[in-house]
């Protein structure tokens, strides 16, 4: 009999090629990788290496590129950008696709989009795959019970010459989410709780496991949320088990499995999960009662607490992190025991890979319904991906943002980082529904809090952090 194991070993095990060095735990193996998406930042020196060595793609059809990162997401869209490097990178990614003949979706591309948006919503993430992609979000397809990590660039080029790549097994993790999530908590809030009660380091060099009952209430985008911001905390992969909700999301995509062999397809997935005794190097157990709205105070995803608290005094912290802490509080320009609700801001911004799909559209826009942002606020949203855009509107959700006063975009990474032209100025604050807090994140001096995209409508509204509760969120 095999020794019980955990679902990121049984998945790694289905993709061992051979062993290249050393044994068990100290083993690095080749590890064969079933999909790669691409897009125009990470990607070029890979292609350039490729070129330089003579080598081609070993299976093109195995890969997607999208433009993304460095795209405008202004309302009238155009294939330009008035960055001139940025646009070198556009124009040199589009001949990579053409030379190495692998498809790519350009800005003006009806399916283009944040790449963690669009490779699940074409039904190119399934249960069981291996994905591997230059970008540290990647994680986010642990949703559908599948391994997907983030590598560098020299990792792409391998990649693609070869369609596996040298691998070191990971520690396994487990984090259990026992019981229900409290009214007005969002899957967002439940791991940015993970990730202050761990800490950013609490899952380094681990495959975390999410399990438990308020993770398996959960449908598929909200295990993508919970997924995508595991990294934050160190997790190279995430996972959760995959269920009928993921073979129901599956169901009908673009690029998905045929109705009949999703159905052959559904035996084989459902050996999909970790054996009763399966050994985890670490546990983490969270009580859902415990979580409420949660907001990031300084330049960390762990520096973080409820709404209904106040910013940390440094000597309150333990000893290796007060150093941490007044750094961040002195760039966020916070005073200690300042209540979260007080916190003022200039900015709110709704999008990313984090929070920019369909069901996160919805969620701001009952908050938003019939409401109007706070004077001196600027607030945008831009979808997640041109599918999400179309769909919002159909439902009418862009009139909604639009009446409230946001601005309604173009999908791409937008405000989520400072490489493209949603950035904010020096000393700007913004309620963020993305994944990162970091020093200059969103812009030199920029200063990010990340929440859920309903806790942002809040905040637009009232112009500062707000609990989302106090505003009832409206059917739609």
């Amino acid at each position: 009999m095999t020794a019980p194991r955990t679902l990121y070993e049984k998945i790694v095990d289905s993709h061992n090629v051979l062993t290249l060095s050393g044994e068990g735990r100290d083993a690095t193996i080749l590890l064969y990788i079933d999909r790669t998406v691409l897009n125009e930042y990470t990607s070029p020196q890979a292609f350039s290496g490729l070129r330089e060595n003579g080598r081609k793609a070993w299976r093109p059809q195995a890969a997607l590129g999208v433009v993304d990162h460095v795209n405008s997401t202004a309302p009238l869209r155009t294939n330009h950008v008035d960055d001139a490097d940025a646009q070198k990178q556009i124009d040199y990614f589009a001949t990579n696709g053409k030379d190495f003949n692998i498809e790519m979706f350009d800005v003006l591309d009806a399916r283009q989009g944040i790449e963690h948006v669009v490779l699940p919503e074409l039904g190119l993430v399934q249960p069981g795959m291996v994905i591997a992609a230059g970008d540290s979000h990647t994680t986010t397809y642990g949703a559908f019970g599948s391994i997907g990590f983030g590598i560098g660039t020299s990792d792409i080029e391998h990649l693609l010459a070869t369609q596996t790549l040298p691998y070191k097994p990971l520690k396994n993790m487990r984090a259990t989410v026992r019981g229900q999530t409290p009214a007005g908590v969002a899957a967002k809030d439940i791991i940015m709780h993970l990730i202050r009660t761990i800490g950013a380091d609490g899952a380094d060099s681990h495959a975390l496991e999410l399990d438990g009952d308020a993770i398996q209430a959960l449908d598929v985008e909200e295990r993508m949320t919970i997924c995508n911001m595991a990294v934050e905390c160190g997790a190279r992969v995430a996972l959760v088990a995959p269920d009928a909700k993921v073979y129901a999301y599956l169901s009908g995509r673009p690029r998905a499995p045929s109705p009949e062999l999703l159905e052959r397809a559904q035996a084989s997935w459902a050996e999909l999960y970790s054996d009763p005794d399966a050994h985890f190097d670490r546990e983490v157990v969270i009580d859902a009662s415990d979580i409420a709205p949660t907001v990031t105070w300084g330049t960390s995803p762990d520096q973080a607490a409820s709404i209904d608290q106040a910013i940390p005094y440094p000597h309150e912290m333990p000893q290796a992190k007060q150093a941490d802490v007044a750094r961040a509080l002195t760039y966020m320009g916070l005073a200690p025991g300042l209540p979260l609700v007080d916190v003022k801001i200039d900015h709110a911004f709704i999008g990313s890979c984090t929070n920019g799909r369909i069901s996160d559209l919805r969620d701001a826009a009952r908050v938003l319904k019939g409401r109007q942002i706070a004077d001196g606020v600027r607030a945008i949203v831009s979808p997640g991906s041109s599918s999400v855009r179309r769909q919002a509107e159909a439902e009418g959700l862009d009139r909604i943002f639009k009446d409230a006063g946001f601005e309604w975009r173009q999908s791409g990474c937008s405000m989520c980082l400072a490489m493209n032209d949603d950035v904010l100025n020096a000393g700007e604050r913004c309620a963020s529904s993305t994944n990162r807090n970091f020093e200059g994140r969103q812009g030199s001096g920029g200063r990010t809090h990340l929440m859920s995209p309903a806790m942002v409508a809040a905040a637009a509204v009232v112009g500062r952090l707000t609990d989302v509760r106090k505003l009832p969120a409206l059917e739609i």
